[in-house]
């Protein structure tokens, strides 16, 4: 087993390989609710494996719809600021307008030992919960990836399609089932679809509020 590593208050170590990990709080974590449980010895029913737990796994756990998303857990397993938007470089600032070092200031000290910038209530207040649509989004999403993976490509094609229509803000679908629709998720058909957005007065970044 990894030692902890302390970072002022903080501790930190990495996963041990064949450890699992099983949300604590129902479909979808909450601030100040445990997110998650590691069991080093066994594999019960529902558990997934740390490398088994593929990026739109991730997504759904933590309601991410976009990338860059960046969230802050502490060490009991809580969320201590909800989904933002942050880079750990400027070489997108001319295209975001983000800078990365306000970010990693306040990272920094927060691990080093600082109170969190966002007070609890403050945060819950702030976090974005799936609604009925995405949650029906996401299930469009799962069959489509399930046909995928049984080579019914053109089914899945159609199941893709509808979970972008009924969560057009959620561009983990959008964009990242693009790749098994044949398509560059960076060429044309991307940027054209990001075009209609902005242009229809939509943000591609949600950053929190200061």
């Amino acid at each position: 087993m990894h030692p902890s590593v302390e970072v002022g208050e903080r501790k930190v170590r990495r996963f041990e390989r064949g450890e699992h990990l099983r949300p604590l709080a129902g479909a979808h974590a909450q601030v100040g609710d445990p997110l998650v449980a590691v069991d080093r010895y066994r594999t019960p029913h529902g558990l997934r494996s740390l490398r088994e737990l593929d990026a739109f796994s991730l997504a759904d756990l933590y309601n991410i719809v976009n990338v860059p998303t960046i969230l802050w857990i502490d060490e009991r397993g809580r969320i201590v600021r909800p989904n933002d938007v942050a880079f750990g470089t400027d070489t997108f600032k001319h295209i975001t307008g983000l800078q990365a070092a306000k970010h990693l200031s306040a990272l920094r000290a927060w691990v080093r030992g600082a109170p969190a910038a966002i007070p609890e209530a403050r945060a819950r207040a702030l976090q974005s919960l799936p609604t009925d649509g995405d949650q029906q989004a996401r299930a469009e999403f799962g069959l489509g990836e399930w046909l995928y993976t049984m080579g019914r490509t053109e089914a899945a094609a159609r199941h893709f399609v509808r979970a972008g229509e009924l969560a057009p803000h959620d561009f983990t679908i959008r964009r990242g089932t693009m790749p098994m629709r044949g398509i560059d998720p960076m060429g044309p058909q991307f940027r054209e679809m990001l075009g209609a957005w902005v242009q229809a007065g939509n943000p591609y970044y949600r950053p929190l509020p200061e």
